[in-house]
């Protein structure tokens, strides 16, 4: 006879699983574009309809749904028997993640080699980029053989760019001195220059994204490509690392891992309360845009979901929004760059993050209840507070609290190495945020004792 599984050995093969697909949905989302694709993916084989924002939304209770915004954003929820008199139970992230972006005229010929120019986008450690194997992935839009305009996602899907390091032997105090400059240090090499010697004939970026669709995507009706957003991201595969699997390490884990968590929690909502993801753009540049938490997206969606202002404003006031962003773990090379007391610890539980300058937005309200869950789900908490003499960042939560209203708590799993092109997480921190995340979202009342 099989042998009977113990407790502790099937939460750990839950856990791997998890983190496998994990894995595998960071491999499909080098940019927002992606990612978004593969979440509705994901919520379709899961039974949610996608709904147009420009259609009429005939929502009803036990109903699964989502829409998209700009296909770098999204809003999906599941809507319980009475969201007015429940509240909504919310969890937002953000889609975006520091990179490197190809730039509307990016061609350069200097020196033999075939360049392309790139822009920084959001606070991005520039170090680490260089000698690594660079796709270029993002949306192209192209005009149609009827002369429509229409978009498609791209990617690569394989190293075509570099940016080399100047050996040590031309800059003997790169170690001890150096600083980037992002306009003559970050352009791409992406292709000798054999034509260098014949004059050079005009080459165009353009031209190799219809190339690379026409190659990958034959029956698409493209005449020509008119524009594009294009990003770098590191081709190397996301990988479970440490002696003891202890460690998630791949590009975007800021914040691709909050949207997986929240994507999954959804995806295992039972209908008990009125359940909704958010997942906006454009959060390491400030949020403000249509698809940002500064926009009007989520506002737009849950107007659409409550009906008139006073059910709105009914059912806010019993909501709660937990606004999901990785913490600064603890490093142990530079502990004395956090607050003694409040140093989170990599696999030891997700982190409450807390500003007293609204930086983030927990209260002692939201705090307790974020605590009572874990410890529903035997899962350990932590708490971030930054140092006093330090600057704090921020998340979609207090722009969120600001433009809706809603009681927010400010979360995240620790991690090392924010906003690299590889950053490192624990595998049982994202693990032990689901648990909480699901239970979050089937709880029927945040007013009475919790179950």
């Amino acid at each position: 006879m099989p042998k009977e599984t113990s407790a502790p050995a099937a939460a750990a093969a839950a856990r791997g699983e998890y983190i496998e697909h994990f894995r595998q949905f960071l491999s499909a989302s080098p940019t927002p574009f992606h990612a978004v694709r593969e979440m509705a993916r994901q919520l379709d084989a899961a039974g949610f309809e996608a709904l147009a924002e420009a259609a009429a939304w005939g929502l009803r209770p036990g109903g699964r749904y989502y829409t998209t915004r700009n296909g770098s954003a999204l809003v999906a929820f599941v809507v319980g028997a009475d969201p007015v008199a429940q509240g909504l139970r919310m969890f937002g992230a953000h889609t975006d993640s520091p990179c490197l972006k190809v730039k509307p005229q990016p061609e350069l010929r200097q020196h033999g080699c075939l360049q392309l120019g790139v822009e920084v986008y959001g606070g991005a450690l520039l170090n680490p980029w260089f000698d690594r194997d660079l796709g270029l992935a993002g949306r192209v839009t192209y005009e149609t053989g009827a002369g429509g305009i229409a978009s498609t996602l791209l990617d690569f899907a394989r190293p075509v760019a570099t940016i080399p390091s100047l050996a040590i032997h031309l800059d003997r105090e790169v170690n001890e001195k150096r600083s980037i400059n992002p306009q003559h240090d970050l352009p791409l090499v992406v292709q000798l220059d054999d034509e260098e010697e014949e004059g050079g004939k005009a080459w165009s970026f353009r031209q190799l994204l219809e190339q690379e669709l026409r190659r990958q995507q034959p029956a698409l009706d493209l005449r020509r490509v008119l524009d594009y957003e294009m990003s770098c991201y590191d081709t190397q595969a996301p990988a479970v690392t440490g002696m003891a699997g202890d460690f998630i390490a791949g590009g975007r884990l800021d914040n691709l891992l909050s949207c997986f968590v929240g994507l999954q929690a959804l995806k295992a909502a039972d209908g008990s309360a009125t359940a909704l993801l958010v997942c906006n753009d454009h959060e390491e540049v400030g949020s403000g845009s249509a698809a940002g938490a500064q926009g009007p997206m989520l506002h737009a969606a849950l107007q659409r979901l409550l009906g008139d202002a006073e059910s709105y404003a009914r059912a806010i006031d019993r909501s709660l929004f937990i606004s999901a962003d990785n913490a600064h773990a603890l490093h142990p090379n530079f502990p004395h760059r956090h607050d003694g007391r409040h140093g989170p610890r990599i696999n030891r539980g997700p982190v409450i993050k807390i500003n007293a300058n609204q930086r983030y937005a927990s209260t002692s309200e939201t705090s307790a209840l974020f605590r009572r869950l874990c410890e529903l789900e035997g899962v350990p908490v932590q708490s971030f507070v930054v140092r006093s003499d330090m600057g704090c960042g921020s998340t979609i939560g207090p722009i969120t609290a600001s433009v809706i209203g809603v009681k927010v708590l400010d979360v995240g799993v620790p991690q090392w190495a924010m906003h690299s092109i590889r950053e490192l997480a624990g595998t049982h921190d994202a693990w032990a945020l689901f648990r909480v995340a699901a239970r979050f979202f089937n709880v029927a009342a945040l007013d009475g004792p919790l179950q």
